[in-house]
């Protein structure tokens, strides 16, 4: 099943205000970048981050995007700010 068009766009306005976010869908699903570097993506509905040393400690659920992939964070939209704060701190390990 892939990403909804809904989901990309509600996704898309949550994240509009962190500078340097951008999107390329890929196979019915959308990578997700900020600053050019891959930092997640969003696979049948679920928004996945890149599972880094900064983030992955805190209690998010492992996550198989597709067969064969690494697993990645799942993080769900309850909280906006600390959504802006485990993008910047992906991000910055990945630099």
């Amino acid at each position: 099943m892939a990403t909804s068009k809904d989901f990309y766009l509600y996704v898309r306005e949550c994240l509009k205000d962190i500078p340097g976010i951008s999107f390329r869908r890929m196979m019915g699903e959308y990578i997700i970048y900020k600053n050019n570097i891959i930092i997640g993506g969003l696979y049948d509905n679920r928004f996945l981050l890149k599972k880094t040393p900064s983030i992955a400690g805190r209690g998010y659920r492992e996550e198989i995007p597709y067969p064969n992939a690494k697993a990645m964070l799942r993080v769900d939209f309850e909280d906006r700010e600390l959504l802006m704060e485990l993008i910047d701190l992906v991000y910055r390990d990945l630099l």
